[in-house]
């Protein structure tokens, strides 16, 4: 029995131990504050600013107080709002990581797919032309 729990809390500590476990709770430690960030980002200052114009419009002060009997689609506007907003600025600092990965860091494929230069194209032309003339003439002169 002792050796089966010893032989339990060994594996338990190797699995907490390992490299990706710990990088996913740093990961979701990080990914909760940063979540916290946005979404304050977005509550309280995005949505009201572009939110403020449509509630003086309608005479309502709060999104709690948009509601059609009993329907509470003010709040329900604004937690779309807020999601088209997050995701927006997610969208947008993931393109900017990308396209700074991008330059930083060229990959082997993106440097070949990287497009020839035109003196290396001219001078494969003329090798060719060269080769096809060579031919031509040793055929000529052959016959």
């Amino acid at each position: 029995m002792a050796r089966s729990n010893g032989g339990f809390w060994a594996d338990f500590r190797k699995f907490i131990m390992r490299g990706n476990v710990i990088d996913l709770a740093v990961a979701v430690v990080i990914g909760g504050a940063f979540g916290k960030i946005v979404t304050s980002f977005v509550e309280d200052i995005i949505t009201p600013v572009i939110l403020n114009p449509a509630l003086q419009a309608a005479n309502v002060q709060d999104l709690q107080n948009l509601s059609v009997n009993g329907i509470k689609y003010g709040v329900f506007v604004a937690a779309i709002l807020n999601f088209l907003v997050i995701a927006f600025c997610l969208f947008l600092i993931i393109r900017a990581f990308e396209k700074s990965q991008r330059r930083f860091f060229r990959s082997p494929e993106a440097a070949e797919a990287a497009p020839p230069d035109p003196a290396v194209i001219a001078q494969e032309r003329l090798t060719g032309a060269l080769d096809r003339l060579t031919t031509t003439i040793e055929t000529r002169n052959l016959g």
